[in-house]
């Protein structure tokens, strides 16, 4: 099956690519294995947003592109966001920085900050605060809050030759895997791909662009629907919408559906693409890197679920664009090593889990709202509400209360949370702070291990809230917002993690490993020293003693 969005993959190659190498063959890649004996001169770090490790084992069968090649190298098919604050702030900040949440500072998508003056208290992991009117929804973008380079960052400490490139879908993705410190960082915002203020358009970015105004300007037919995505292809009511129909069909200028959508993954590879080569990435005498964010399965998912015919399509486009992409790097001669993982799982919708003998799913009752507990925990202590606030899970404590009112406030607050049925835990902050950082394999940890793994003192709330198994957050699903992530247990926490490189011996390793160990192995594969890091380096190389430091 032919990608999704051959035109402006094509375009955009095009627009960048010199003839002869253009029209010359591609090559196709090795299929004996030969130990590479060189240090690779292109990393590239690819994260898939919300690609579950279950996603993964339900379609690695299927794919015959991209995803196939990299599963010819070394395969780890049960890696773990392990923290508890599954989102993708928090997950894209663990890839390249070998850190958990609780050492990167980014413990959520949003935390509150009652210490400063702002109207609005909460704020976006990636948001300039100290800008005028900024609203964690209206914002200008920054890296400040995150706490910890990045390995281009520490690859450009060791050799000042190199380049780090970001680009993603997100914003937050761009950020927290390129660091602080890139040559180039490109996200879509809405309405284009576009980057700090004052930063100078690429003619790449200028050329990309310009193609997507003139895809989105026309409507999307259907697209077509691989044999083995029949299966999933049921139509299912969700609230007031019927979903599994539309198969990404979408309306001229309807830039919303074309952010959720595969052509939305294919355009970010096609200006990746266009940075390699513009910048001639992995042609000097250092390693290069480029970071790589797909943020539109995590649009698909939260907007059809994950087990329709949307995701199937999108996991096919995807696998064939990948295809795309490899290709032409092996076109340009490139010696690069990949790496491909996620910042987070997810699981299906409540209304299709229930259908699939899921009787156990649920979506949160009114009375795990902020409102309604914020209302009984202040008509309990007799003070006027507000006295809470939230975050994701966090919970707030009004800081302008006494100290001693605070304490009741959170024990009121512990015991409303802790007699909800769909409620598996609520720990107050003194207790997740007491917790060691956890250790071994991250599917054994304790839910306030995971806690741990995520928590801040300085930004992390004063209660956090974890509900049970299957009760997603989402009270009232709309469009857009079927499904969601960010709990602490495995169908959110279990991602692949994917290495390839040409000549890699390839194996599969179905132990438990860390998104925070891609790091320092990725270090290693280059012979670049680090140290202090949360992740541990892991031997891809089967042909020789090792690659990990002794």
């Amino acid at each position: 099956m032919k990608p999704v969005l051959p035109a402006l993959f094509a375009a955009t190659m095009l627009a960048v690519t010199p003839v002869a190498a253009r029209d010359a063959p591609v090559p196709p890649h090795p299929a004996e294995a030969q130990a590479p004996a060189t240090r690779p001169k292109l990393i590239v770090a690819i994260s898939v947003d919300q690609f579950s490790a279950d996603l993964f084992a339900q379609y690695r069968a299927h794919f015959t592109g991209g995803f196939k090649r990299l599963l010819t190298g070394v395969v780890f098919p049960s890696g773990y966001q392990s923290h508890a604050a599954t989102e993708t702030c928090p997950g894209h900040s663990t890839i390249l920085t070998g850190m958990r949440p609780a050492h990167t500072g980014i413990v959520a998508n949003n935390w509150i900050d009652q210490s400063v003056s702002l109207t609005d208290k909460v704020i976006y992991c990636a948001e300039d605060e100290s800008v005028p009117g900024s609203t964690h929804d209206k914002y200008t973008v920054t890296d400040k809050h995150l706490k910890v380079p990045t390995l281009g960052e520490m690859m450009k400490a060791a050799d000042p030759r190199i380049r780090v490139v970001s680009v993603a879908g997100k914003d937050r993705a761009a950020v927290m895997m390129g660091g602080h410190k890139v040559d180039e960082l490109w996200w879509w915002d809405g309405e284009r791909y576009t980057s700090y203020s004052g930063r100078a358009e690429p003619a790449v970015l200028t050329r990309a662009n310009t193609a997507i105004a003139a895809l989105v300007a026309h409507p999307q037919a259907p697209l077509p629907l691989p044999a083995y995505c029949q299966a999933v292809d049921r139509p299912i009511r969700v609230g007031d919408q019927t979903l599994g129909t539309g198969r990404f069909a979408r309306a001229a200028g309807d830039l919303k559906s074309f952010r959720a959508s595969p052509a939305a993954d294919a355009a970010t590879l096609s200006i990746a693409a266009g940075l390699i080569q513009s910048m001639r990435l992995g042609t000097g005498p250092q390693t290069d890197i480029i970071a790589i964010g797909e943020s539109a399965t995590d649009y698909i998912g939260h907007a059809y679920g994950t087990q329709g015919s949307e995701m199937c399509i999108q996991l096919d486009q995807l696998d064939q664009a990948l295809g795309s992409f490899f290709a032409t790097l092996d076109g340009w001669g490139l010696d690069y090593e990949v790496v491909l993982t996620a910042d987070h799982g997810a699981h299906d919708m409540t209304e299709r889990q229930q259908a699939h003998a899921m009787p156990m799913e649920s979506r949160a009752a009114p009375a795990l709202a902020t409102k309604a507990a914020d209302a009984a925990v202040a008509k309990q202590l007799g003070l006027t509400a507000p006295v809470l606030m939230a975050a994701e899970g966090d919970i707030y404590i009004d800081a302008k209360l006494p100290a001693a009112t605070r304490t009741k406030v959170s024990e009121a607050a512990r015991a409303y949370y802790a007699a909800q049925p769909q409620v598996a835990a609520a720990f107050p902050r003194a207790e997740i702070a007491a917790t060691p950082m956890p250790s071994g394999p991250p599917e054994t940890w304790t839910l306030i291990q995971r806690a741990r793994a995520s928590f801040d003192p300085a930004r992390s709330g004063d209660l956090l809230v974890l509900l049970k198994p299957r009760a997603t957050t989402i009270e009232t699903p709309g469009p857009g917002y079927v499904e969601t992530h960010g709990s602490p247990w495995d169908y959110d926490r279990r991602v692949p993690i994917l290495f390839w490189r040409k000549g890699m011996a390839g194996f599969e390793q179905p132990l438990s490993v860390e998104t925070v160990d891609i790091a320092p192995t990725l270090a290693a594969t280059i012979g670049l020293p680090v140290h202090g890091l949360d992740g541990r380096c892991l031997d891809l190389d089967v042909t020789a003693a090792t690659t990990c430091p002794q």
